[in-house]
């Protein structure tokens, strides 16, 4: 039975990262720069979600605002810090969205004060019971909010023009350019799925925590560029996978290794461990 609840709550905090790092891997197999303005995006999401949540007394609606008000913000993002940067070498436009995030994070901390929101509401803290496992209902929302998330996203990047506009983008921009795919709107259109996914991610954790706070994006964003690396950089198939081992192996080694390792700790010692054997990533090809 232990095993079970470690599984099932390992498959809760994976599916948290998958939903996270989904985004990141968009936007760098597009413009291979790591977006960690995205964790600034993902704390938006959340305080938006927070603050119409508790006026109107609707979850949904909270959520569905927050996505696309972020999805919007995100397109401003790329207008006006990557775009100009993209004939730049990548280490500028990361020191740039390094340079964003910390700006946004001070300015939640002046706007919402420092110690964070919460729902008013009280079904958070219920528990559903699946046969003999109970899972509290913050659990089972983030964990059907994923895959209902991450099932929209496989039918959108296989099916449809804009999934295959990316592919063709990031496997050769310059042959995408020659058939026609007009690679400006698809960065525009991939930089608001990206933040659309930022803000179902960042209000999914508020619902998991209860908690809204100015840095609340710092440790899932560190987490979610581990991860990009372990499924290899700019794979979303690898990206989801590695999310949810490194969420199970996080359940495990706070009940086998807690003594020794912070839970936020073994995300990185797994990367390191990972990158000793394979420096290209679980999933990503070799140079």
């Amino acid at each position: 039975m232990l095993h079970i609840e470690l599984v099932l709550q390992g498959l809760v905090n994976g599916s948290m990262y998958a939903v996270v790092a989904v985004g990141l891997t968009l936007i760098y197999g597009l413009l291979r720069v790591l977006h960690v303005a995205h964790a600034g995006l993902f704390t938006l999401g959340a305080y938006i979600t927070v603050l119409i949540t508790n006026a109107t007394g609707n979850l949904v609606l909270g959520t569905l605002v927050s996505m696309v008000v972020v999805g919007i913000v995100g397109m401003v993002v790329y207008r006006l810090l990557y775009e100009p940067l993209l004939k730049q070498p990548p280490y500028v436009a990361l020191i740039a969205s390094i340079g964003l995030f910390i700006a946004m994070e001070e300015g939640y901390r002046i706007l919402f004060g420092p110690y964070g929101n919460s729902f008013t509401t009280t079904w958070l803290t219920e528990r559903v019971s699946l046969g003999p496992i109970s899972l509290a209902a913050a659990d089972l929302a983030m964990l059907l909010g994923a895959i209902v998330l991450l099932t929209f996203l496989a039918l959108l990047m296989g099916r449809t023009r804009l999934g295959m506009s990316w592919r063709a983008t990031v496997t050769d921009p310059a042959m995408a350019r020659s058939f026609g795919v007009d690679t400006i709107k698809v960065r525009y259109g991939i930089f608001f799925l990206a933040s659309v996914f930022a803000a179902a991610a960042g209000s999914l954790v508020s619902v998991l925590n209860n908690l809204v706070e100015p840095t609340m994006g710092s440790v899932p964003s560190y987490k979610s560029l581990a991860i990009i690396v372990l499924g290899g950089l700019g794979n979303i198939g690898g990206t989801l996978i590695a999310a949810l081992l490194l969420g199970v192996i996080e359940a495990y080694g706070t009940i086998y290794s807690g003594a020794y390792l912070d839970r936020d700790a073994i995300a990185f010692v797994f990367l390191i461990a990972v990158l000793m054997v394979r420096p290209q990533g679980l999933f990503g090809a070799r140079a």
